[in-house]
């Protein structure tokens, strides 16, 4: 299961916790990245926090995940579920 995972920092929460916090986020993601389990991470420019695709076996990994994540505390997570569209069968014109 592919999920996509909008985070963005708090402004309100701004402390010298929450900045290490944010620092440690390429030490959390790397043990991710080497199990498969984080298959993408994106800077959104202009933004005070990341996009990243993770691959889970369940729902329950993926908040699993997220609630080990460094800046869980101080962020606001907008989950989105991705259906890979090549596995989609295609539909003939002639019955379109």
């Amino acid at each position: 299961m592919k999920f996509l995972v909008v985070w963005q920092v708090e402004l309100s929460r701004v402390s010298t916790e929450m900045m290490k916090s944010v620092l440690t986020m390429p030490d959390y993601a790397k043990p991710l990245e080497e199990q498969g389990k984080v298959i993408g991470r994106y800077h959104i420019v202009g933004s005070h926090g990341g996009a990243w695709i993770y691959d889970v076996d369940s729902n329950d990994e993926l908040e699993m995940l997220l609630a080990r994540s460094p800046v869980y505390n101080f962020s606001h997570f907008k989950v989105y579920p991705l259906a890979d569209m090549t596995a989609l069968p295609l539909q003939s014109r002639e019955t379109a």
